[in-house]
């Protein structure tokens, strides 16, 4: 594998999103109970206060979806050079990150949302430079 900006950036930011969503959905996975305690109190007052459960667990499936496919993507871009899959899990990343904004800005968590404007620009920064060569 030769390195220069197109596989450094695919590389280091595959790194950083596998870090990043498999310790945040295994975390959830794993304190479930107290995580659902604590998005319950944060939507306490805003009409997604009846989803908290059923959202909880669709981040969680999108973080670590997020996090296998980062994984799986280092793993194939090593072997091969391609970098299709890690353009997926950047996709993933990317949708997760408006997930996550849109909820902090309904629960009017203002600056939980604008600590999220630079994972999702590095997302998108990620997205393109993992933007799979078409034949």
């Amino acid at each position: 594998m030769r390195f220069e900006a197109n596989t450094l950036i695919p590389l280091f930011t595959g790194v950083f999103f596998s870090i990043l969503f498999l310790q945040s959905g295994l975390d959830k996975v794993f304190n479930w109970k107290s995580e659902e305690e604590f998005n319950k109190k944060h939507f306490e007052k805003t009409f997604l206060k009846a989803t908290v459960p059923l959202m909880l667990a669709v981040l969680t499936l999108m973080e670590i979806s997020t996090g296998l496919l980062s994984v799986v993507g280092l793993f194939v871009m090593w072997i091969t050079g391609e970098t299709a899959i890690l353009f997926y899990g950047n996709l993933l990343a990317a949708t997760t990150f408006l997930a996550l904004f849109f909820g902090q800005r309904i629960s009017k968590d203002y600056g939980g949302a604008q600590s999220l404007v630079s994972y999702f620009i590095v997302s998108l920064i990620a997205i393109y430079f993992s933007f799979p060569a078409l034949p």
